[in-house]
């Protein structure tokens, strides 16, 4: 994925909960301010890391309210430098998204499928770039609609 050419890429994320980072949660709610440091600043230089390649990252979260647990911890521990929006989903009951979460760059979108039971299913890349069209301008109409990291107040 992160193969040159060089490109942005771009995150839509649709979930209220994200199983993976459970220990992440548990870490939270038990106040261990260590390990959210440590996962928070291995997040960071990881797109640093990109950045510096050539690869921009955007990143938009669909989020319900009142929030879930899981989102009021993403927001509390969110890098302030992170080219991150927040988009309440009152705001895009008539827009057109994916109907799974995706990385999506220019060339190609990757889907993360998630089972019934929470857990990763499957991974589907595509490069037809009418799905990848439809991917990028509904990232784009997301990121118009969502509130900058930092100025959403729940």
């Amino acid at each position: 994925m992160f193969g040159n050419p060089a490109q942005e890429v771009r995150k839509l994320e649709l979930r209220d909960h994200y199983d993976v980072d459970r220990a992440l949660l548990d870490a939270w709610r038990s106040g261990m301010h260590k390990d959210i440091e440590e996962a928070m600043s291995s997040h960071r230089e990881f797109l640093a890391e990109k950045e510096a390649l050539g690869f921009p990252y955007r990143r938009v979260r669909i989020i319900s309210e009142p929030l879930s647990e899981y989102q009021r911890m993403a927001i509390e521990i969110a890098s302030p430098e992170e080219r991150l929006r927040w988009l309440p989903r009152s705001r895009v009951s008539a827009e057109p998204l994916p109907g799974n979460d995706c990385l999506i760059r220019d060339d190609l979108v990757i889907f993360n499928l998630i089972g019934g039971d929470n857990q990763s299913g499957a991974i589907q890349l595509t490069t037809d770039p009418e799905a990848v069209r439809f991917c990028v301008d509904a990232f784009e109409r997301a990121w118009s609609l969502g509130i900058p990291n930092g100025r959403y107040k729940p």
